[in-house]
Order: structure tokens, then C-alpha cells, then sequence
């Protein structure tokens, strides 16, 4: 989409939300407005209201917008005075517009949008009539607090979205249906994956025996490649004392999102919300010469973040998880090489799932940020060299990186399109010098290594749910909790089922047996629904050749196959999946 066409789309869905508030205070006059933006995907709008808003209600709030939208209003902008706006909405009774009236800067413009009897404080922009949008629907409601406090009014935001067309809008509809249907938490319950602890611990997971090999999988992958790219792995504890966290500055900077320090023997102890003070001192207690370097600690440390409840979201955004962490400390003149190395690490980890599409971002020093404009610029020079070498289009992405310095994100698109951040690269002159690391170089003198902070998947938790949605929960044999699941037609088939199911076990296969009294009809539905990629039959003829018939969950079947072939067929399939997409390292 152009700029200009992206502009346009959120005037356009700016005037929906005016409009959705102005539907709302049609029908239920009591109600008080907060705040109601364009986003990404469509618009929302925040309301006080005494009882909570129903699928019919919205119903009926969508029909009163399409009225208002015939009736074509204008909209109008009109700048105001301070004293005009407060006497305003004092007279509509909205407290939320007066405080947001009190947060406008002294010498800021201010200004009004009116459309028939609806007026609302906004700086705009907005198209030029009601009638002027074509496509609207409602979508949802939640619940939110006023600015994001928790201690604040809790209010019901309902969300929609418009189009400049029908056609576009029904295409929406389709894509966020297709979401609903890869929702990773729907998915999670429905095969037995995980549970969030919710009322025992909300944003805590519980990795349930189906998803724990999932993540086995996954683990022995991500151990397996770091083994062949020259990190070393380290086990760190899940708390420190609260000096740990002064002294790297995160108990500064990170204290909102850390959880309430706990005593022992009168010391505050933190649960960790990073790994990195625990891997600086490892490289404080390993590190003396310039020829031990490059350092590379990787870690698969679990960290706790206080989310506010409010955000918590299944598998995405939770309270404990584990980050696929590692830092490198290299001299500054390796510091382009070792980047380079990390985005090959991270192509031949991604490509392994099937994300077809990427993009990638240098984000660069942010207004608020520490450090000097020569380590900044030596950082974001080595992000761009390793980049350009590695012949990866990127874009800029301004003001965007974290305080202590710049930074490479690799978002992926899945099977629908939509981009995932995964992959973060970050440089960090700041660490170094709060710690005092030094190392000898080749001249006897000591010299201040620098830091590199990356993850490929993120986190182990973020990454298994988006997976789960991009593979719709069917994943590929390779990957899948269970590859194979034998089954017997009558109890004589069993002792050969049996064996078949050992010979599977031996030769490495996830194998489940299925000998109940059932028709083997049911039996191969059920597995379907748990989406196993493979069931070996058995019955007689089968037991009379020494082969098994194969169905997939897709359907497809194959009758009578020698069970030798069949099993190295299966590893040969399971050996092209888990290389697919990746160079060889």
C-alpha cells in the first residue's frame, strides 16, 4: 500500500470509529467516550457503560452507523479554546475528554469534529462526509482501562473494521476467519498441547505431554545448531539478588515490568527478567585474553515479566517463558562477522518451518538511549556491513532500537501472510562498561569487549503458538508429537501391531498404538482430529505379508507396503523435512 493510500485508510477508519461513538450515543445516551483511534486492521472506540455490550447490542449499534453513514453528515473540523472545549464537554458530561483536554500542552492547537450532533475532541484527520464510508463491521468487544492504568476506570472497547469497498472488506472477514480458525490457544486445548494456569497463575504455562515433544523437538534443533556454530551452553538460576538488577540498570529501566522482589535473610532476591547479567558473569570469571574470543554463551533460560492481565494472550504474551537466549562478546573488530554468522544462524533455524516471506529492520539510536555517538555509530555501522555482506534487503526503521543500542528484528510472514517478529539482533557497548569487562589484547593492554544480545525464535513459548497457527496444528512429521500411530483392526491383529509399533520405536519414530475394541473407521477419524501425519494398519492381510496399510491425515491411502521400505520411507521423509529451507552448516 502507498503512503498516501495508507493515509487515506486511516481517515477513513478514524471517521468509522467517530461514527461507531456516535451510533453508541444514540442508543444508549448514559454512556460516556473515550478515546477511539485507527489501528492497523480497522478502528475501536472506549466506552463507560453500566452493564456490558452484547453480540446483539452491537448488532444493533452496527445498523444505527449504516443510518448515520446514509444520512451523509459532514465533517467538520473547528478549532476551539481551552475554556471552550472544558465548557463543552462539561455540558456533555465526558470526565475522560476533559482529561484528556488537561494532558494538551499550553500552546497546542485545539480542535473539535462534528458530525450532525455528535462532536468530539480530535486532531483529526478524517474524510469529508459520513457518507464517505462504504464498508463497515463490528467486530468484538473487550475490556480496557482508561490510558492503560490499571487503577484507573475500566471501560468496554469495541472493535471494527473498514473498507473502501465491500469487496475488500469481505476479504477481511474471510482472513480474520481463517485466524479464528489457526487460534493457537482453540488449538492448544482441542490436542491436548498446553494450559495456561490462568486462576492458579495467570501467564504461566503448563506444557502438556503432547507439547512438551513439540518443544523437545524444537529444543534438540536449536542445541543441535548452536553445537555446529561454535556457542558453549550455560545454565543460569532463576533469581539473583536485587543488586544484580541495580547494577545492570534493568531494575532502572525494566522496573514496571518486574515482579515484586522477594526477601531471604533479609536480602531482596528479583526473579530474572533477563538472562544477560548471569551470562557477563560468566564471561567475567572465563575471559582473559583476546584469543579466547569470540565468547558465545547460549542459553534456553526461562525469565519472568509482570505482563498486566489485560494483555495476557495464550502463548503470546505470558508471564513466564523461556528465551532462546545467547550473547557473544567479540573484539570490536570481529563485531560485523560475528552479525553476519548470527543471520546465517538465523536462516538455517527459521527456514526449517516454512516461513516463506521476511522482512528486515535496522532499528536505529532512540531519543531516549545511553552511550556515545561513536559506539552508536560503530554499532549501527556493523548491522548495516553484516546486512549489505549477507546480501539481506532491509529497511530503516528510525528511533526504533532499545536504549543501549541498535538493532537488527527479522520479522517472517506464515501461511496467511501475517508477520511474526522473531529474530532480534542487538548491540550493546552499555553492559560491558557498566560490569568493567576488560580482556588482554594481542599487546598486553586491557580493552572492553562488545556485546551482541540475539534470539532466533524469541521465546521458546511465543514461537511454539505461532507455529501452532501457522501449521493450523497439523505439524509435519518431522515435528509432530506422534508421527505414527499403529492400529489393529480385531484383537488377533495385535501381536503383529505390536511388533510393528516396537520396530517404529527402535528405529527412532514418535509411535502411539491404538488396539482398543473400536472400528477401525473411529479410530482413524479420532486420529485425524489429532491430526497424527500417519496410521499403520493392520489386519489380516497385512499380517499375512509382513506389511501395513497406510493412511494419512490428509486422506490418502496405501495399501500393502513392506514394513522395512515403509519404515525407511518414513525416516527419508522425516530427514527432507527437518533440512528443508536450510543451508547446509
Amino acid at each position: 500500500m502507498k503512503p498516501s493510500e495508507d493515509q487515506n485508510l486511516k481517515a477513513l477508519r478514524h471517521s468509522a470509529a467517530h461514527t461507531l461513538a456516535q451510533a453508541v450515543k444514540r442508543l444508549y445516551p448514559s454512556v460516556q467516550v473515550g478515546v477511539g483511534p485507527a489501528t492497523e486492521d480497522g478502528f475501536y472506540y472506549d466506552f463507560r457503560f453500566e452493564r456490558p455490550f452484547t453480540p446483539e447490542d452491537l448488532e444493533k449499534i452496527e445498523s444505527e452507523m449504516k443510518t448515520i453513514i446514509r444520512s451523509q453528515y459532514p465533517i467538520v473540523r473547528r478549532p476551539v479554546s481551552r475554556s471552550e472545549a472544558v465548557d463543552l464537554f462539561s455540558r456533555k458530561s465526558e470526565p475522560f475528554k476533559l482529561d484528556l483536554i488537561q494532558g494538551i500542552p499550553d500552546e497546542a492547537e485545539i480542535t473539535v469534529y462534528e458530525q450532525g450532533e455528535f462532536v468530539d475532541l480530535c486532531r483529526g484527520p478524517h474524510v469529508e462526509t459520513t457518507g464517505k464510508i462504504p464498508a463497515i463491521k463490528l467486530l468484538s468487544t473487550s475490556s480496557a482501562y482508561w490510558k492503560g492504568i490499571e487503577s484507573n476506570p475500566s471501560l468496554q472497547r469495541i472493535y471494527g473494521t473498514a473498507f473502501f469497498d465491500e469487496g475488500s472488506l469481505e476479504r477481511h472477514l474471510e482472513h480474520l476467519e481463517e485466524i479464528r480458525k489457526r487460534d493457537h490457544r482453540k488449538l492448544g486445548k482441542e490436542l491436548d498441547l498446553f494450559r495456561t494456569l490462568d486462576e492458579k497463575g495467570a501467564g504461566l504455562v503448563l506444557w502438556l505431554p503432547r507439547g512438551s515433544q513439540v518443544r523437545r523437538t524444537l529444543e534438540d534443533l536449536w542445541k543441535t545448531l548452536h553445537d555446529r556454530h561454535g556457542y558453549r551452553y550455560v545454565y543460569t538460576p532463576h533469581i539473583a539478588r536485587l543488586d544484580l538488577w541495580k547494577e545492570s540498570g534493568h531494575w532502572d529501566y525494566y522496573r514496571d515490568s518486574m515482579f515484586t522482589p522477594m526477601e531471604a535473610e533479609g536480602i531482596p532476591y528479583e526473579l530474572k527478567p533477563m538472562n544477560c547479567p548471569f551470562h557477563i558473569l560468566i564471561f567475567r570469571e572465563s575471559v582473559q585474553s583476546y584469543r579466547d574470543l569470540p565468547i558465545r554463551l547460549a542459553e534456553l533460560g526461562t525469565v519472568y515479566r509482570y505482563e498486566r492481565s489485560g494483555t495476557l494472550h495464550g502463548l503470546l504474551r505470558v508471564r513466564g517463558f523461556t528465551q532462546d537466549d545467547a550473547h557473544i562478546f567479540c573484539k570490536p573488530g570481529d563485531l560485523a562477522d560475528e552479525i553476519q554468522k548470527v543471520l546465517a544462524l538465523v536462516d538455517q533455524m527459521i527456514g526449517r518451518f516454512g516461513f516463506s516471506d521476511r522482512t528486515v529492520y535496522l532499528s536505529t539510536r532512540p531519543e531516549k538511549s545511553v552511550g556515545s555517538d561513536a559506539n552508536w555509530d560503530t554499532a549501527t555501522g556493523a548491522l548495516r556491513t553484516a546486512l549489505e555482506r549477507a546480501g539481506v534487503p532491509y529497511e530503516i526503521d528510525p528511533g526504533e532500537g532499545v536504549f543501549y543500542g541498535p538493532k537488527i528484528d527479522i520479522k517472517f510472514h506464515d501461511a496467511i501472510g501475517r508477520a511474526w517478529q522473531l529474530s532480534t539482533i542487538q548491540v550493546d557497548f552499555n553492559l560491558p562498561e557498566k560490569f568493567d569487562l576488560t580482556y588482554r589484547n594481542d599487546k598486553g593492554e586491557a580493552e572492553r569487549p562488545i556485546m551482541i544480545h540475539r534470539a532466533i525464535f524469541g521465546s521458546v513459548e511465543r514461537f511454539f503458538g505461532i507455529l501452532i497457527e501457522h501449521y493450523l496444528g497439523a505439524f509435519p512429521l518431522w515435528l509432530a508429537p506422534e508421527q505414527v500411530v499403529v492400529m489393529s483392526i480385531a484383537d488377533r491383529h495385535i501381536p503383529y501391531a505390536e511388533s510393528v509399533a516396537a520396530r517404529l520405536g527402535k528405529s527412532g519414530v514418535r509411535v502411539e498404538r491404538d488396539f482398543r475394541n473400536e472400528k477401525i473407521g473411529f479410530k482413524i477419524r479420532e486420529a485425524q482430529l489429532r491430526k497424527i501425519p500417519e496410521m499403520w494398519i493392520v489386519g489380516d492381510k497385512e499380517v499375512l505379508d509382513g506389511r501395513i496399510s497406510i493412511r494419512t491425515r490428509e486422506g490418502e491411502k496405501t495399501d500393502l507396503v513392506v514394513l522395512d521400505q515403509a519404515i525407511r520411507d518414513l525416516l527419508a521423509r522425516c530427514r527432507t523435512e527437518v533440512s528443508a529451507g536450510a543451508e547446509d552448516s
